[in-house]
């Protein structure tokens, strides 16, 4: 190293140390003005906490001192309001009391003068009763006399005024009952009267008589031949497949289709038409015919049930029901359409209903549905109302319906007004001129059989077959026969009719015992 830079070394090195010595005091220094410092405010802190304690509690006093004097002035105050309280009500309680006073003087007034009352009031009751036991000696002593006079005891005299009172007071009830009666019998009756005439007047319904046969007529004679076949094969397979017999007689260019089933004899006769039509006839083509007949019957029985339905004005017919309707199209009663039938009792059912503010479709459906049972009466058991009940009630018909069913011909009795507007219904239209018929030999002789088997029993006065011989009316002489022996009769005189007669259906006996009153006023 050269020695010209060993000073310049030593003065780096001095100023190197200086510097660090010049550091660690300046370090000292600063350390110790930082303490100073932070002293200085610890001292200033605790100064301004003791200043803020100070502060708080003066504070804390004077709130106290506040707090205080408020509460004395509230107890100043309400000690002041319980006071004035208090002296409103001392002061209620003596005009409560003056009141009381008051009333209870006036009360001691009013018992003094009830007191005088009522010992004025037994002084008259005392007259009273003193005057009441003289009005009953003089009533004894007259009653007395009377017992003498009359013969009488006062038992007997009164039994004797209420008899008479009671005969008379019955005899005027008599007369006004038959009053009444006759009054309410001849209202009814016109009532009845102009409500069925009106119903006539609104349905009139064309009556047809269907009979037992249908003629074909032919082309020719020599047809019949050809119908009745080689050794009569064709007539047979007609017979068999149809159930109906074919008549050929004498009678030009015509031949007989005799049945009881009016469907049968339709299809027979669709059957037979188009053999003759179609020239064609042979076993084969007849089992053809008579199928595509029979399928058009059925259509036509589901058409006439629909135009039933529709003409009725009804919904919500079961479809089966429909097509049992429209049997009836096919089926008779005395020579009556009973579709037709069923129909007209419908409208004067409906038309009677509303003329009496009654729902007319439920007694147009009860109506229509009334005969339902003959459409299958040949096929089921039972009675066709039995059968038209059952049906009703599968169907799920209402009770109302399902009664006027049951009913219409008296099979119960008629609880309803529909069952018993049906039944009159019914009744009119079977009873239309040229509606029904039957022979009049037979009819007449059955009725006059009836009749008679009803005279033959003692106390009978005069019978009356009435409704085509479904019921019998029967007068009895009410000295012979009384209330009690009419039951016993007329379970007489119908199990003598079940013994004796045959007949559709049922027949009513119907006893009558009347006793009347006569007197004039002279």
């Amino acid at each position: 190293m050269p020695e010209h830079m060993l000073p310049i070394l030593l003065c780096v090195a001095g100023l190197v140390v200086g510097a660090l010595v010049a550091g660690v005091i300046a370090f000292k220094a600063g350390v110790s003005h930082r303490k100073k410092t932070a002293e200085a405010a610890i001292g200033s802190a605790e100064a301004e906490a003791e200043r803020i304690v100070s502060d708080a509690k003066n504070a804390a006093e004077s709130k106290k001192k506040e707090m205080l004097l408020e509460a004395k002035d509230e107890i100043h105050r309400l000690r002041n309001e319980s006071e004035r309280e208090l002296k409103e009500r001392r002061n209620d309680v003596q005009r409560q009391e003056r009141r009381i006073q008051q009333k209870e003087e006036t009360l001691d007034r009013k018992i003094e003068n009830y007191e005088k009352k009522e010992e004025t009031l037994s002084k008259k009751q005392r007259d009273i009763e003193d005057r009441l036991n003289d009005v009953e000696n003089l009533k004894k002593g007259q009653f007395e006399m009377l017992e003498r006079i009359s013969g009488f005891t006062a038992e007997q005299a009164k039994e004797y005024l209420l008899n008479n009172l009671a005969e008379e007071l019955t005899h005027e009830k008599a007369l006004k009952i038959n009053e009444y009666e006759a009054q309410l019998k001849d209202e009814a009756d016109q009532r009845a009267r102009n409500l069925i005439s009106h119903a006539i007047q609104r349905v009139a319904a064309d009556q047809v008589t269907e009979t037992t046969v249908s003629v074909v007529p032919l082309p020719n004679d020599e047809m019949k031949g050809r119908i009745i076949g080689r050794e009569g094969r064709n007539i047979r397979a007609i017979e068999t497949l149809t159930g109906v017999d074919l008549i050929i007689d004498d009678t030009p260019e015509a031949i007989t289709l005799s049945g009881f089933d009016p469907v049968r004899r339709e299809i027979a006769r669709i059957a037979l038409e188009r053999l003759i039509s179609d020239g064609r006839i042979h076993p084969a083509r007849i089992e053809e015919m008579v199928e595509k007949a029979r399928r058009e019957v059925e259509a036509n029985i589901k058409a006439e049930g629909e135009r039933a339905v529709l003409e009725t004005g009804l919904h919500g017919i079961n479809p089966e029901v429909m097509r049992l309707l429209g049997r009836l199209h096919y089926r008779t009663s005395y020579g009556q359409n009973v579709l037709n039938h069923s129909m007209e009792v419908a409208f004067l059912s409906g038309i009677m209903a509303s003329e009496l503010g009654i729902d007319p479709v439920i007694a147009r459906r009860a109506g229509l549905l009334h005969d339902i049972g003959k459409a299958i009466d040949h096929e089921v058991e039972g009675s066709h109302v039995e059968i038209g009940v059952d049906i009703a009630r599968k169907y799920k018909e209402s009770e109302a319906v399902v009664h006027a069913i049951q009913a219409h011909h008296g099979d119960v009795e008629a609880s309803t007004v529909v069952a018993c507007l049906v039944q009159a219904a019914d009744a009119i239209s079977a009873a239309r001129p040229g509606a029904r018929r039957e022979n009049l030999e037979n009819y007449i002789k059955r009725l006059e059989k009836l009749e008679e088997l009803a005279n033959e029993f003692d106390g009978v006065e005069r019978s009356f077959a009435i409704q085509a011989g479904r019921e019998i009316r029967i007068i009895v002489r009410p000295e012979v026969v009384n209330d009690d022996q009419m039951t016993l009769l007329a379970r007489d005189i119908a199990k003598k009719i079940e013994a004796n007669l045959d007949y559709p259906g049922q027949i009513k006996v119907h006893l009558i015992r009347e006793n009347r009153a006569i007197d004039y006023a002279k």
